[in-house]
């Protein structure tokens, strides 16, 4: 008996646990991508001084990332189901470790930015390819224990990484952390090879959809060009109307590809789900917010103009937020049942508006705590609005679509954070320019340019207000297992554990499906098609 189907009978299979080696390499490579991920915001004002390349070129590297996060993170578990999913991670982990050691050896910001690039598709492969393995060795209730613990690796990693990268930057330079990545990543192979088996989906249509991704790039790039640059170009300038018509060009091939191949990147139909895109619009929102936020705060609070921190100091700083999304994660789940998804959506997002709308009165001479006491509300409001938004995404589906639905919303989360993330920074850079030429003090004109990012960030935020009205399921009582994996939800999508309410085919909450039902071409699975 599966694990969807003994709940659905209302009791619990004990299943398979997941190996070892299994185990550790999932949870070791997931702990270092995130740790990676949020670390590298931390360390660019030490790569700027170091190689003399200006911040707003910089700023790529944490963009770029995620744009190729967003274009790949599909297509990686496609090839994983169809070319082996134990021989993808590894091509993963062999791309991360060469993108690592490119950017420890890098001889410009330029060549920092390629390799964060490629890195991009190196850790969506690594998320994607992991969670399948880790999915595909377990089964039941050792399933969901396993994946608690991958899912708790994950937010230790993105919570950990500014203050990681402050260490090694402090102890080694900037170089530093990606030396160590390699080495990890370096190590995962042959433990990976020795202790991992191979697995597919042989009921999976072996064509995978190349032109789809390669669209989604077109019309995501040149869309993030048009918006970052668009004010100093002219916004009916020849280099932005060129961007913004390659966007809409890009984005009606995209629709006719995916109406046409077998194995789409995303299933058209499920955008005529009214719950499912509400429920990704919010996880975009949210997860836009908080990497915007993120940027700008690293770079504010190491800024001599602010508080002049160390990358330590100010990795430092930034743990209190991190922390607070992983404590109140697990406290969402008994919320959303006793008041609905909907109620704790919209109050996520009151509280994100309003905690943004603070930051935006920013001047000066505010101190540490007056930036903390916001930024903890931002944290929260996050975790509140992410955690059902994110169970809604994949219960509102029939169980053959959760694996189609996952990947939307995991989609959704690299799109939001690479736009909002460029369009933040280069709100601050120009806001903070303009006053600095109208002859304000260097620390005014900056304090300036932040509050007004976040006074865009608070309007962005409103928008999510009315998309909690969307969400009106009451979700089921959290088990358990639900709670320990929780913290994931704020990172990524994880497919929902069936329970046999409602007998409408669809699920209500958690984070588990059995493992019998891994095997099969767009059946319930974890990890299969992203």
């Amino acid at each position: 008996m599966t694990s969807a189907a003994a709940a659905s009978s209302g009791t619990d299979d004990p299943g398979v646990r997941p190996g070892l080696g299994v185990l550790l390499v999932a949870c070791v490579s997931t702990l270092v991508v995130n740790a990676n991920t949020s670390a590298v915001s931390i360390l660019i004002p030490s790569i700027s001084t170091d190689l003399g390349t200006p911040i707003d070129v910089l700023q790529w590297a944490v963009t770029g990332y995620l744009l190729v996060g967003a274009a790949t993170i599909v297509t990686s578990g496609a090839l994983g189901d169809v070319f082996g999913r134990r021989r993808i991670f590894m091509g993963g982990l062999l791309l991360f470790v060469a993108s690592s050691v490119l950017i420890a050896l890098a001889p410009t910001g330029g060549v920092v930015v390629l390799g964060r690039v490629i890195a991009g598709a190196a850790g969506a492969t690594i998320l994607a390819c992991g969670l399948g393995l880790l999915s595909v060795a377990s089964s039941g209730q050792g399933q969901m224990w396993g994946v608690s613990l991958w899912g708790g690796a994950a937010a230790v990693g993105a919570a950990a990484g500014p203050v990681i990268g402050g260490v090694l930057n402090e102890a080694s330079g900037w170089q530093g952390l990606f030396w160590v990545n390699a080495a990890i990543a370096a190590a995962c192979i042959p433990l990976t090879w020795a202790t991992v088996a191979e697995s597919s989906d042989p009921e999976r249509s072996r064509r995978i959809d190349w032109a789809g991704t390669v669209l989604i790039a077109g019309v995501l790039v040149p869309f993030v060009f048009a918006v970052t640059e668009g004010s100093s170009w002219g916004w009916v300038s020849v280099p932005t109307l060129v961007c913004l018509v390659t966007t809409v060009l890009a984005a009606v091939g995209f629709v006719l590809v995916e109406r046409r191949v077998s194995a789409p990147l995303i299933d058209l139909a499920l955008l005529r789900n009214v719950l499912l895109v509400g429920a990704t619009i919010a996880i975009l929102i949210g997860a836009g917010a908080i990497a915007a936020i993120t940027f700008m705060i690293s770079l504010y609070f190491q800024n001599p103009l602010a508080f002049g921190m160390s990358s330590f100091q100010a990795g430092l700083a930034t743990l209190p937020v991190a922390a607070a999304v992983v404590v109140v994660a697990p406290v969402v789940s008994p919320l959303a049942h006793k008041f609905s998804a909907r109620v704790v959506v919209t109050a996520g997002f009151v509280v994100l508006t309003a905690s943004f709308a603070v930051l935006a009165a920013v001047r000066p001479g505010w101190s540490y705590v007056a930036f903390l006491i916001p930024l903890l509300g931002i944290a929260v409001g996050l975790a509140l609005s992410n955690g059902p938004a994110s169970s809604v995404a994949t219960a509102c589906v029939p169980t053959e679509q959760v694996g189609s639905a996952s990947g939307i919303s995991n989609m959704a989360r690299y799109v939001g954070g690479a736009v909002m993330t460029a369009v933040a920074a280069g709100i601050v850079a120009r806001v903070s320019m303009v006053k600095a030429e109208a002859g304000q003090a260097g620390a005014d004109a900056l304090a300036a340019g932040f509050a007004r990012a976040c006074l865009v960030l608070a309007i962005f935020s409103a928008f999510g207000i009315p998309l909690g009205w969307l969400v009106a399921r009451r979700t089921r009582r959290p088990r358990a297992s639900d709670l320990a994996a929780a913290s994931a939800s704020t990172i990524y999508t994880l497919p929902p554990r069936g329970d046999g309410e409602g007998g409408d085919g669809r699920n209500d909450g958690g984070a588990e499906v059995g493992g019998d039902d891994l095997g099969g071409a767009g059946r319930h699975r974890l990890g299969s098609r992203r």
